[in-house]
């Protein structure tokens, strides 16, 4: 008697069906699994495309070069507090001797509070404390050219002369001008006033689906310099000729470390870092959180999987009668077993895709209800859950399988 893949797959659903409540009971860890698996993989696939973007958008050919490594918002290590300042000088002589550098470019961070008082943007009746603040030399839009949505970037003169002139984020000028019409007008930061010359469109990419450079107000480095003359983060930013950036990484290196005096065997004094090395650091961070839920899911697959095999071993039990009419009807040991096969990767693959609908459904609600924090359900997560979902059950449905198939149908036509 030979039965078709087709009609196994029948008798699965059926037999299935025919018990749902207890099936469903068997395969909530085989859900839990696959939907911890692919809803952490869908938020920091989207996290990581949005990071990408970002550092995209500051420009693949940079390297930038700074006193501490890290979010500049968090304080430097012991060690790194040590270090010498990272000064405006610098990015003359690297521009001066460094012939694979096509621009340079100099940027002093404020941090958001300068003394006691935060900083706080104000206008006649508008006022956002949810502000950024940075110096820029006039050559930074030459390293990182952005679009603008109204007005101009300001000149190599106005810089030189500490202009007082800024230039604001889509976010930050949305707060402060609602009706779009920020050109011209003044703007207090900090205890200082700067005429908005210019709005940028919205930046692309970000962490966490923001991304600062929108709610940042942005003013000449000279101005910078003479209203915190006390600050002495500077950023340096060099942009490397078209295929040359890794030659230009050591070659900043090696100057660098000349210019500091920094002892052969000793380790750098400065943070040097491209934006491939940073997607690389938070791809090693996110392998970590990867593992720990692969971790978590796999305590779910396996509680699912021995579920799978108890209740396997009772439909074995259950149907012994039915398993030696079959066998009486010229069934093999091998349809037994395919059968039996069949109806377990049946429960783990339903288990599989109900993980995976509801991972989305996951996903799409966290999108919804965190706008700032970026989803994309990829593909080979879901084809990876369902596949696996699938191995658990044929790894866990052998011996149930086997144990029916060595069933002795005279003996089995006798069971009650």
């Amino acid at each position: 008697m030979q039965i078709t893949a087709g009609e196994n797959l029948r008798m699965a659903l059926d037999s299935v069906w025919s018990h749902r409540f207890r099936s469903m009971l068997t395969i909530i860890g085989i859900v839990i699994g696959i939907t911890t698996v692919v809803t952490v993989s869908s938020l920091l696939t989207g996290l990581r495309k949005g990071i990408v973007v970002f550092f995209e958008e500051f420009g693949p050919s940079n390297i930038f070069l700074n006193q501490y490594g890290g979010d500049p918002n968090q304080p430097p290590s012991p060690k790194e507090a040590r270090r010498k300042p990272i000064t405006p000088e610098y990015a003359d002589i690297i521009k001066r001797l460094v012939p694979s550098i096509e621009e340079v470019r100099v940027q002093l961070y404020i941090p958001p509070f300068v003394g006691k008082d935060p900083l706080v943007a104000k206008v006649p009746g508008f006022e956002s404390d949810n502000v950024a603040m940075a110096g820029y030399s006039a050559s930074s839009y030459v390293t990182q050219p952005r679009d603008l949505k109204a007005g101009r970037v300001f000149t190599a003169e106005e810089d030189a002369r500490a202009a007082k002139v800024c230039l604001l984020g889509a976010t930050i000028a949305e707060a402060l001008f609602p009706d779009g019409q920020a050109l011209g007008k003044t703007v207090t930061v900090g205890g200082g006033e700067y005429t908005v010359i210019g709005v940028f469109e919205p930046a692309k990419g970000g962490f966490f689906g923001e991304n600062g450079l929108d709610r940042q107000i942005t003013i000449p480095l000279e101005t910078a310099r003479l209203r915190y003359p006390q600050l002495d983060r500077f950023y340096i930013i060099a942009k490397a000729r078209e295929g040359q950036r890794d030659d230009a990484l050591e070659e900043i290196r090696g100057l660098m470390r000349r210019l500091r005096k920094t002892p052969r065997g000793v380790e750098d004094d400065f943070a040097l870092t491209t934006p491939d090395q940073i997607i690389k650091r938070f791809d090693q961070i996110t392998g970590m959180i990867v593992l720990v839920s692969i971790a978590i899911s796999g305590l779910g697959l396996l509680v699912g999987g021995i579920g799978v095999m108890n209740i396997m071993l009772v439909s074995v039990t259950e149907r012994t009668r039915e398993i030696g009419v079959r066998k009486a009807l010229g069934a093999r040991r091998g349809d037994i077993v395919t059968q039996f096969l069949m109806e377990a990767v049946t429960l783990t693959g339903l288990g599989g895709t109900i993980g995976i609908v509801f991972s989305v459904l996951v996903t799409l609600l966290v999108s919804f209800l965190v706008p700032s924090l970026p989803s994309e359900v990829p593909s080979w997560a879901i084809l990876t859950g369902f596949g696996v979902s699938v191995a658990v059950g044929l790894f866990f449905g052998v011996w149930p399988a086997f144990k029916a198939s060595r069933l002795d149908p005279v003996e089995a036509l006798r069971y009650e």
